[in-house]
């Protein structure tokens, strides 16, 4: 089976959980037999190709494009939806002008602006860029669900929101492909400590792309006077930048930033860790607190998304807009040792083999082969 992957054209010069996702599906595949590969154009020739897979539905300004091209092409598709709505932060935590605006318009509306103001800050302008400025967000969305084959959503919960939010996909085959976590990579028992992660011994981690959705400013805030250390792994994004110095300005002596991590070093810091925090507006549900979870760390999130269907009440939940909940919700987590039943779970449940078996299913139920 020959498949081509499709995504953002910032996939890897602005990477995020979709890239790691993306990653490790295909490395998975490939165990399986698959051969992928990944693209970030938005018209390839697909002539070497059986089937299309797409990535985001919240972001369709390169899908469109992808979409439609493969459809010319006479290509099955299918859509990892990533379907996770931003608008509770867009309204309630969001500053400037973009804050005002959010409070005062639709999730679409304000959707095409963040993408029109992408296109002119972070030069994202392209002729995808174009077909989706004529189409509107939601008309865009509308035409990618009513062009796909076959939808895989991470959660029965994510499912549910794209079947409420576009109900031509009703009646089109659901996989649920869920999140998951290298078992191999993170295993508690065959990662050594580097000496110079000891003094971080204990600490709390929050590995995240720095932005506001991901809501460190709060976390930084919640972790004043308290005594422990609170690492921060991740780079800002392009456009929280202000936000990031925000977060410099107001974090004190305990808190140290880390930038953007290889990947393979992830696993000796989520083991110095003892808590790991993603207090995220949105999450579907937050590839490194699966990670954290399976390197034997405690987890503090939030319930916004689908967290509660990955970790059940093995986690310690709080509320993204409260400084008070998410203070009491580490100190929790904390005190406490981690749940081992957690760490199975995530490590039986959730690991990449499993996941890129349900994506080989849905690939076989696109081109009709089950």
């Amino acid at each position: 089976m020959r498949v081509l992957f499709q995504s953002r054209t910032t996939l890897f010069s602005v990477p995020g959980g979709d890239t790691v996702q993306i990653l490790k599906t295909k490395e998975f595949l490939e165990r399986l037999g698959a051969n992928v590969a990944i693209s970030t154009e938005l018209e390839p020739d697909l002539a070497d190709y059986d089937l299309v897979h797409l990535f985001n539905l919240i972001r369709p300004q390169e899908v469109l494009a992808q979409a439609r091209n493969a459809r010319r092409q006479g290509r099955k598709i299918t859509l990892s939806t990533i379907y996770g709505l931003y608008t509770e932060y867009d309204r309630k935590a969001r500053g400037g002008i973009g804050g005002l605006l959010s409070r005062s318009l639709s999730t679409g509306q304000t959707e095409y602006l963040k993408t029109l103001a992408r296109a002119g800050k972070n030069r994202e302008f392209h002729r995808g860029t174009l077909q989706y400025l004529r189409c509107g967000h939601l008309g865009a969305q509308r035409e990618i669900v009513s062009l796909v084959d076959v939808f895989l959503p991470n959660s029965e919960g994510e499912k549910g929101r794209v079947l409420t939010d576009f109900p031509g996909a009703a009646g089109k085959p659901f996989v649920i492909v869920p999140n998951a976590v290298d078992t191999h990579l993170f295993d508690s028992e065959a990662t050594e400590i580097a000496p110079e992660l000891e003094p971080y011994r204990g600490c709390v981690l929050c590995v995240a792309r720095i932005e506001g959705r991901k809501n460190q400013l709060n976390l930084v805030r919640a972790m004043q006077g308290l005594p422990w250390s609170l690492v921060l792994a991740g780079k800002p994004a392009p456009n929280h930048l202000d936000y990031y110095e925000q977060i410099r300005r107001e974090a004190g002596p305990n808190v140290h930033f880390h930038g953007q991590l290889d990947h393979a070093l992830l696993p000796a810091l989520y083991k110095v860790a003892r808590v790991h925090v993603l207090v995220s507006w949105m999450e579907t549900p937050g590839l490194s607190s699966l990670e954290a979870a399976a390197m034997g760390c405690a987890l503090v999130v939030t319930d916004r998304g689908d967290t509660r269907e990955y970790f059940e009440d093995y986690a310690s939940y709080c509320e993204p807009d409260s400084v008070e909940s998410i203070r009491a919700a580490i100190l929790k987590a904390y005190e406490r040792p981690a749940d081992p039943r957690l760490r199975q779970r995530v490590r039986q449940e959730f690991n990449w083999q499993k996941t890129a078996e349900k994506t080989l299913e849905a690939y076989r139920l696109a081109l009709g082969m089950i």
